[in-house]
């Protein structure tokens, strides 16, 4: 099951702050954008958790706790998952090599799954580069160039062999770091603008508890996260599908 819950990461965590929160509401921009951050770096599920977990025991004994307020967004559990994330990274150095995990039989996802995802992706990239044709046609040939790579990963499903998952997640994040590179290139400055905007007023609370890079990861996460939601543009990596 390690492979599954490595791609269902974003879910897993977003279930259990809503458990903890006791409200099932869907989480803010700001929200997937740390949860990304969080991923990117390569921090595991059970660190996040223990952080979240930590996060709250802590809002809990303080004065908008006591007086009965809710905690409504993970950038308050920023810094005990950064310091759960170290210990487990401690604790492992401590013990020593590890032997490997051997890998388990079958995969995560079946090839049904995979293939409709991408071609759905394809359809949906194709789609925004049609809406753009006119208006922005440099950022409309990339989201071609874009369709036409997804569509030739499909044949690699048809394969006998086992599916390497790890480099079909790669082939697909290069994908969307060149995606967000043209969408950047291509927005209108009262586009971003505004983005920026949006993201300093959600990150204003908080912004004296994190650290210059962490800064720096979440600012770039949103953005991405609002362009590609600016371009009704999907995002590639396995991550999101579900």
């Amino acid at each position: 099951m390690a492979a599954l819950n490595y791609f269902n990461y974003f879910t897993e965590i977003e279930e259990y702050f809503w458990r903890k929160r006791g409200a099932h509401l869907l989480v803010s921009p700001l929200d997937w954008a740390i949860v990304e951050t969080w991923q990117k770096a390569g921090i595991p599920v059970r660190a996040v958790l223990k952080g979240i977990d930590r996060a709250f025991e802590s809002y809990q004994r303080s004065r908008r706790g006591t007086a009965g307020r809710q905690l409504k967004t993970l950038a308050y559990c920023v810094d005990a998952v950064l310091d759960a994330a170290e210990e487990e990274k401690q604790a492992a150095e401590g013990v020593g090599p590890q032997t490997s995990a051997a890998t388990p039989a079958g995969e995560p996802f079946s090839r049904d799954e995979l293939r409709a995802y991408l071609r759905r992706n394809a359809e949906r990239v194709a789609a925004a580069a049609q809406r753009m044709a006119t208006n922005s046609p440099a950022l409309a040939a990339q989201l071609g160039d874009t369709r036409r790579k997804l569509e030739e990963l499909l044949p690699l499903l048809d394969s006998p062999a086992l599916l390497d998952l790890e480099d079909l997640e790669r082939r697909l994040t290069v994908l969307e770091d060149k995606l967000t590179a043209a969408l950047t290139a291509g927005a209108s400055e009262d586009a971003l603008l505004g983005i920026r905007r949006e993201m300093d007023a959600h990150l204003a609370r908080y912004r004296r508890k994190m650290t210059a890079a962490q800064l720096d990861a979440l600012e770039r996460q949103y953005i991405q996260k609002r362009l590609f939601e600016k371009y009704e543009l999907p995002r590639l990596s396995l991550f999101y599908l579900s």
